[in-house]
């Protein structure tokens, strides 16, 4: 391989009119005008390369006595690339690997450009395809890890009460209170609660009645005693709750890390906190203005509905879809803000001089806010008919705008949900009788299979976004 210098034996190949290629043992010989014809590909730069070095910069390996290139690639895919070099146009078949195909015209130099227009769109939808259905396949994927992670995470608190004095009475009385559902007695504590939040929210709502508001000695509105005793009750019971949860509690530093746990404690701090201000006042009148802060913390029972999450799947997947939906959400407001700015000034402009409800940009927006959340209070109306025009387009416009996201946030609530019954229907299958027995039930199998296919995805990815010169069907061979 010496004597002759590679610059010599490129031209000496180019004046005899063809080139041997030698693709994965696919053998070809092709002519250099037609390689020519595309000089910026992969084939193209090689008959113009100087040395030897510029060459196998482009292939993997040169045989100077043969005279032949050969190239370490899939040789089932390079009659694509010559049919490109011939016709100037590429074709892909049905059955071939979109990505593969992509990555290996991508190799020889070949813009997707060329792609004739029988096959182009069917190309690109076949492309843009996998990264629409990214979301259910992620879903899965996260439903089985998140899933076994926290039976995992169950079953571990669950066995902490091994070797602790009354453990398994303790762990009971902790399934019983923490998981309704698992058992009769849970059923039977989730119903009382249940019963006794709708009580605390219905009394809170009926002492707002003028007929069950009994006056003070000032003339001003007090509670029913009635009611009082009933909001007495719900206190103790919701404080029952909260510091038997809390003592059979498997890890106490991880007991206020879970929001229902908190939920459950800011339903009753309010109330603490308004018989201490009410002991303040009392004891010295010159703080009488801290009796309105004792008024706004009365308000803030009704956030006990929310402690019937803890016996609701409903509630909890919403939760976690508004939790893990903040992007579509985000996406929303920022719909209806920009059309909210744009159609209020478009009514300021026209309604301004006829209407005087709609004369100022900061009236303009409520009404745009009312009219493209298709509310409608009807209290300002454009009067012009250009106005009219304008609010036609904003109603059609914000109808457009709700109805977008919708569809994202509806699939991911339905994902969570059943995730979370999946969940409780294994945690269910659980048996800790007389201790710690049985695993729960986990198809370790689609958890492995899910984590591989994670990462092949990531490494997909990582492919896309720095092209390699061997793609993945190659080094699998």
């Amino acid at each position: 391989m010496t004597g002759q210098s590679l610059w010599d034996v490129s031209e000496t190949n180019v004046e005899d009119g063809e080139i041997r290629i030698n693709v994965g043992g696919f053998k070809r010989r092709l002519r250099s005008h037609t390689l020519l014809r595309f000089p910026e590909t992969r084939l193209g730069r090689l008959l113009l390369c100087h040395s030897r070095e510029a060459i196998l910069e482009l292939c993997d390996d040169y045989d100077d006595v043969q005279r032949e290139f050969y190239f370490d690639r899939n040789p089932e895919l390079f009659p694509y690339v010559l049919h490109f070099y011939h016709t100037g146009k590429l074709h892909v078949m049905a059955e071939l690997c979109v990505f593969s195909f992509s990555q290996e015209i991508e190799y020889w130099g070949i813009n997707e450009f060329f792609i004739d227009s029988c096959c182009s769109y069917s190309y690109h939808g076949r492309k843009v395809e996998p990264e629409q259905e990214k979301w259910d396949e992620q879903s899965d994927q996260e439903s089985t890890t998140s899933s076994f992670d926290e039976i995992l995470a169950f079953y571990n608190d669950a066995s902490k009460f091994d070797g602790q004095p009354l453990g398994n009475f303790r762990r009971q009385l902790w399934l019983a209170l923490d998981n309704p559902g698992y058992s009769v007695l849970s059923r039977v504590f989730s119903i009382l609660s249940i019963l006794v939040v709708l009580g605390s929210i219905i009394t809170m709502c009926l002492n707002s009645l003028p007929d069950f508001q009994i006056p003070d000695s000032q003339g001003n509105p007090g509670e029913d005693p009635r009611f009082e005793i009933v909001e007495h009750f719900g206190i103790a019971w919701f404080t029952f709750e909260l510091v038997a949860r809390f003592a059979v509690a498997p890890d106490f530093l991880k007991f206020f890390k879970n929001a229902l746990n908190l939920i459950d404690l800011m339903s009753i701090v309010p109330f603490y906190i308004t018989l201490v201000v009410n002991l303040v006042v009392e004891s010295s009148p010159t703080l009488a203005n801290l009796g309105r802060v004792a008024q706004v913390l009365r308000l803030m029972r009704i956030f006990r509905i929310l402690k019937l999450a803890r016996h609701s799947t409903g509630l909890r997947s919403l939760g976690a879809t508004l939790k893990y939906s903040y992007k579509e959400v985000g996406l929303l407001l920022l719909y209806l803000s920009v059309g909210i700015s744009i159609f209020s000034v478009v009514a300021y402009t026209i309604e301004k001089e006829e209407n005087d409800g709609l004369a100022t940009i900061p009236a303009c927006w409520w009404w745009a806010t009312v009219s493209m959340t298709t509310v409608g209070y009807g209290d300002v109306v454009p009067g012009t008919t250009a106005g009219k025009l304008t609010a036609s387009a904003c109603i059609l416009a914000g109808i457009l705008v709700v109805v977008l996201p919708i569809t994202l946030i509806f699939n991911k609530f339905s994902h969570f949900y059943r995730r979370q019954k999946q969940l409780e229907s294994a945690m269910r299958s659980c048996d800790f009788g007389d201790g710690m027995k049985e695993v729960p039930s986990v198809n370790l199998r689609d958890y492995y299979a899910h984590k591989v296919k994670s990462l092949m995805a990531s490494l997909t990815n990582m492919s896309r976004s720095s092209p390699s010169e061997l793609s993945l069907n190659d080094s699998l061979h």
